[in-house]
C-alpha cells in the first residue's frame, strides 16, 4: 500500500530541477516555521545525506560553476 509520502515521491519525479529545487526550499522554509512556532528544533545531522541522488553533479563542481 502506497502512503502520501510515496505518492508526493512519484509525482515530483515528473518535476524539472529547477520545480523540485523551489519544491525543496517550500519545504524547509515550512519546517522553520513549524520549528518556530511548535519550539522543536531540527537535527540537522540526521538530514545530513538525505538529498543524495537528486543531483547527479559533484557538490563542488556545481559550486565551481556558479562562481
Amino acid at each position: 500500500m502506497k502512503t502520501n509520502v510515496d505518492n508526493i515521491w512519484q509525482e515530483t519525479r515528473k518535476l524539472s530541477r529547477y520545480e523540485k529545487m523551489a519544491l525543496l526550499e517550500k519545504l524547509i522554509h515550512q519546517l522553520r516555521i513549524e520549528e518556530n512556532t511548535h519550539g522543536e528544533l531540527i537535527n540537522w545531522e540526521q538530514m545530513y545525506g538525505i538529498g543524495k541522488g537528486l543531483w547527479n553533479i559533484d557538490a563542488q563542481k556545481y559550486v565551481d560553476k556558479i562562481r
